[in-house]
């Protein structure tokens, strides 16, 4: 119905969706089912985009990605794809030696996961980021080598460490929980490991270390592990139901993200799954380090709001 011409309008005139009528160059342009006027902007990761005669012109940069590693397991791939895995071992969580064993790559991030709370979901407790060449042994171990080839710095913004290295890998580690790892577009397709494959599709993340397309998290994650001693996962925790009495706390707790404070969010990103993992998280933090599970849940959320361009202030003196 908007910018339509006929019975609402006059001749040449179009309906706005706002109950005008204007002509074609002032045609308004939808984001998010939102309406947006003739000349406004918007961003949408690293591009602009403009409104001109109801369409969006955009910029056509090429973007870096983001992975985002935090709270008991829950894990958002470079292509947008969520899903939650709780193994306790070592595994990759991106790396650019894939495919042929021979292929050289320059980097490689393992994050090890640990148990935390009582119910088995495990935390990222540490986070390996190797820089250089490979020695070819049957796991591809990295021998940690900082030369000539990757140079690399570190600074604290906020929160946050940031490690950022010459070959367009970029860290971001809350010292707690949460973990971003941002790639330049140069490794599209390039990468694997738990980040998925960095190719613009969702649909192909889970890509085992042997190459396999694989439907479920836990043989797609499985794959992953750094040392074949550690046990494979074999069941999804669900923390709310071995933990029933947390369950009404922490829904109140996380409602904070489908309230009115991330509104602007919400016609941006999806705030359905980080709800949902942040009640995962506040069920199952439970030895301890409750509020900080939460707060880092709700931080993620605000993370992706950021990257849309709706910065969200949530943070108060009683909250995080």
């Amino acid at each position: 119905t908007e910018c339509v011409s006929g019975c609402v309008c006059p001749e040449g005139l179009f309906d706005d969706g706002r109950g005008g009528c204007v002509e074609q160059k002032d045609c308004p342009c939808i984001h998010n089912n939102e309406l947006y006027s003739s000349g406004d902007k918007i961003k949408v990761e690293c591009n602009t985009c403009t409104c001109q005669k109801g369409i969006w012109q955009c910029t056509d940069d090429v973007c870096y990605g983001t992975c985002a590693i935090y709270g008991s397991g829950h894990y958002n791939t470079f292509d947008g794809k969520f899903y939650d895995f709780d193994g306790s071992c070592e595994y990759v969580a991106t790396q650019d030696f894939c495919g042929d064993k021979n292929s050289s790559g320059s980097f490689s991030i393992i994050t090890e996961n640990v148990p935390c709370g009582t119910t088995g979901v495990t935390c990222s407790k540490a986070i390996k980021m190797f820089l250089g060449v490979s020695d070819d042994s049957q796991y591809i171990s990295i021998i940690k080598h900082v030369g000539d080839d990757v140079q690399y710095w570190n600074r604290t913004v906020g929160l946050y460490l940031v490690i950022e290295a010459s070959n367009g890998v970029i860290l971001i580690w809350d010292k707690k929980t949460s973990i971003f790892i941002k790639l330049s577009p140069d490794y599209k397709g390039k990468v694997c490991g738990l980040c998925g494959n960095f190719d613009d599709k969702a649909n192909n993340d889970f890509t085992t270390r042997s190459g396999l397309q694989e439907t479920n998290s836990l043989s797609f994650g499985n794959s992953w592990k750094q040392s074949p001693m550690c046990p494979d996962v074999t069941q999804e925790i669900k923390p709310c139901d071995l933990k029933p009495h947390r369950k009404s706390w922490a829904e109140k707790e996380c409602s904070i993200i489908q309230s009115e404070v991330f509104k602007i969010c919400h016609s941006k990103v999806d705030p359905l799954p980080f709800y949902e993992a942040c009640v995962h998280d506040a069920c199952s933090c439970d030895s301890g380090g409750d509020c900080e599970c939460f707060c880092s849940a709700v931080a993620a959320y605000a993370q992706e709001c950021i990257k849309a361009e709706a910065c969200v202030f949530w943070r108060t003196p009683d909250i995080c």
